[in-house]
């Protein structure tokens, strides 16, 4: 249950602070109702926007569903919905479906499956699948033992100014 929080919140809020005010779009009303927690609302919006394979609308409604957001909770309708936007390289549906394959929470656990989606997501510049790419470096999970590119992804995250990639890389270094 701990990954859906630290998966989908800090991703969906990233898409908030996106939207510029007085320039609203199919999107943005998306996301200004799922702010507010007017699933209903967001539903409604998201639905089309997803079905006409708008990347981001699919990684929302996926969201959705991961938590139970306006629908009933389905792991997976959120892994299909995922693997769409994910398919048109949406870095953060792929983050989620590393996230779903290293837990085993609504795809079956397979830690190779897992690195082929950080590496998608780390490679578009997403900091967290940086940092979890680098985690299955360091424990040899899906990928053989290799510090050296384990220290490389964290650096690529710490370069951003992401705190966990450079609280991460700051041991190797001490």
């Amino acid at each position: 249950m701990g990954h859906r929080i630290r998966a989908a919140i800090p991703v969906f809020l990233s898409f908030i602070s996106l939207a510029s005010p007085g320039a609203a779009g199919p999107i943005e009303d998306v996301n200004a109702a799922l702010e507010r927690g007017d699933y209903d609302t967001a539903l409604r919006l998201v639905r089309p926007l997803a079905k006409r394979r708008n990347a981001e609308a699919q990684y929302d409604l996926g969201v959705m569903y991961l938590n139970g957001n306006g629908v009933k909770q389905s792991d997976a309708e959120a892994m299909n919905w995922f693997r769409k936007a994910a398919d048109q390289s949406f870095p953060e549906a792929q983050y989620n479906l590393g996230i779903a394959y290293r837990s085993g929470n609504g795809a079956p656990r397979n830690d190779a499956e897992a690195v082929k989606w950080f590496r998608k997501a780390a490679e578009k510049g997403l900091s967290q699948a940086q940092i979890d790419l680098a985690s299955m470096y360091v424990s040899g999970s899906g990928v053989p033992q290799d510090y050296a590119e384990a220290v490389s992804w964290l650096r690529k995250a710490a370069d951003q100014g992401d705190p966990a990639g450079q609280f991460n890389l700051g041991p190797v270094f001490s």
